[in-house]
């Protein structure tokens, strides 16, 4: 198995210390892995999709101009 170093914020450090009980290294993992399979699964719906880059561009645009309109 593999290494890796993280750098984190000291307070999150601290509280994790706090928490001595916790596999920090295992939820790591999971989380990791989580996000891969999530992704993974993003990636499959985009092989599938006929919407393009240019289509979500212009319903992102459309949906920030409604929200702005909503608050302004």
């Amino acid at each position: 198995m593999t290494n890796m170093t993280l750098s984190i914020p000291e307070p999150l450090f601290e509280r994790m210390k706090a928490m001595k009980e916790m596999r920090w290294s295992e939820i790591a993992r999971q989380a990791f892995e989580n996000k891969i399979r999530e992704n993974d699964i993003e990636e499959s719906l985009l092989k599938k999709s006929k919407i393009t880059a240019k289509d979500i561009e212009e319903i992102s645009s459309k949906i920030k101009r409604e929200v702005a309109q909503d608050l302004g």
